[in-house]
């Protein structure tokens, strides 16, 4: 009898094309994967109300990892295997106390259910998933009585993200992992210290019994690195990251823009 597989599947740049969309042929294959009796979970950046909607699209019933490992949820189920790791909300202000300081565009917390941000010049709602911005969104000590999973800070160029990054590294370094975004917007994205997208897809596979030899993990960015290292097989994007491909088991013979991962799934692993 053939073991069960895990699929563990990045969306940006991984899963959906350029238009933030899955193909047909993407959902029609990761679909097949299910069929078969093996799984397939979104392990993702995005905060969950911005992928849930893609969780349902492709009628998963797999935990879902959000936060790049910030939050690992069962969807639309109360589930015992829940798990978040939190920023303190003391240190969230004390950053927006000193944004001036690192020439910050904007600042941005997040949980499961909400996001918070200290102006609405610099990105659109819908940046967010939401329709409109509302005062209860405004990052205020009032508003935001949670402690949240994730947060954003937009650097005033892409030319200095990366000397942003360092110095939130320098202050901030024990208590927060600092990654960059990949794409047009110089973003850096602040999260509990130790977590990652690798940290959830163990949490995932030890629940559904899965073998580590037996995960495969697809992604293109830096922040699916470790997921791509410490999984049974790694693979990257043909559109990846040097860095990501240079530590992947292999690569896709074809971009996010040209259903690789659908591609890889038929012909290299059968399904």
């Amino acid at each position: 009898m053939t073991e069960k597989k895990l699929i563990a599947i990045d969306l940006d740049g991984t899963a959906l094309n350029s238009d933030s969309k899955l193909s047909k042929k993407t959902i029609q294959s990761l679909k097949r994967v299910s069929e078969k009796g093996h799984f397939v979970s979104i392990v993702t950046g995005r905060p969950y109300r911005l992928a849930i909607d893609f969780y349902r699209e492709l009628s998963l019933t797999t935990p879902m990892v959000n936060f790049n490992g910030g939050l690992i949820v069962l969807p639309e189920k109360d589930w015992a295997g829940e798990r978040q790791a939190q920023i303190e909300r003391e240190l969230v202000f004390e950053i927006l106390a000193r944004k001036h300081e690192y020439d910050l565009n904007f600042i941005a917390a997040e949980n499961k259910d909400h996001f918070y941000v200290d102006n609405f010049h610099y990105m659109e709602p819908t940046f967010f998933g939401a329709a409109t911005f509302s005062e209860e969104n405004l990052l205020t000590p009032m508003n935001m009585r949670i402690k949240p999973n994730s947060m954003l800070v937009s650097a005033s160029s892409e030319e200095n993200k990366h000397s942003v990054a360092s110095e939130l590294r320098k202050d901030y370094g024990d208590l927060l992992d600092v990654n960059p975004w990949g794409g047009p917007n110089p973003i850096l994205e602040l999260v509990p210290k130790g977590i990652h997208k690798a940290h959830g897809v163990s949490e995932i596979a030890d629940f559904l019994q899965i073998k580590k030899e037996n995960i495969f993990a697809f992604g293109d960015e830096l922040n699916d690195l470790q997921m791509i290292i410490e999984a049974g097989c790694g693979i990257a994007m043909k559109n990846a990251n040097e860095e990501v491909k240079a530590v992947a088991d292999d690569i896709t013979r074809f971009t996010n823009d040209e259903d690789g991962l659908a591609d890889y799934l038929e012909n290299e692993l059968g399904f």
